[in-house]
């Protein structure tokens, strides 16, 4: 587990450095149901709040960027994150390395998943409003319906965000 964490961190560090592939460019004006929550202009140039991997995604890359103000509250362990907090988590289809036997780098784009906080306009989903977009469109609003309930169910505790710092 840990070497797949030192890929995903190598990896977002050659994508922060233009070495590796973007995901795909995204319209910003496309919303997602139920929230509205469209992909934030200039998210490309955030923060990295850490890697991510889910046990059942396992073929995929994925880094969490955030927003200033997502930066700065994740420093100072603000909870609950401030109005105006983003949260954009980007993932690929992983390949092995063809110079680096045992490491993977990125392929082609799979997702875009956007967290925004605004305790009034998203009251009843926690404050936070959920996108999902794949080649720059946001998905159903069948899939939009289950963001806030796993978000819930697992994180309520912290804010209904999974993510951790990377220090």
């Amino acid at each position: 587990m840990r070497a797949a964490a030192v890929v995903s961190v190598s990896f977002a560090s050659l994508w922060l450095l233009g070495a590796a592939p973007a995901p795909t460019a995204v319209a910003v004006d496309d919303a997602s149901p139920i929230y509205g929550v469209t992909i934030p202009h200039g998210y490309r140039q955030w923060e990295m709040i850490a890697p991510s991997q889910e046990a059942g995604n396992l073929d995929e890359l994925r880094v969490i960027l955030g927003n200033s103000l997502a930066a700065s509250a994740y420093r100072a362990n603000v909870r609950p994150f401030p109005d105006g907090t983003i949260l954009v988590k980007l993932a690929w289809k992983r390949v092995a390395s063809s110079v680096f036997e045992g490491a993977f780098v990125p392929a082609t784009a799979t997702t875009v998943q956007v967290m925004v906080k605004d305790s009034a306009r998203y009251s009843a989903s926690g404050g936070w409003g959920f996108g999902r977009f794949i080649g720059g469109k946001a998905v159903d609003a069948a899939q939009h319906q289950h963001c806030f309930a796993c978000h819930a169910a697992r994180v309520r505790a912290s804010d209904f965000v999974f993510t951790k710092l990377v220090q």
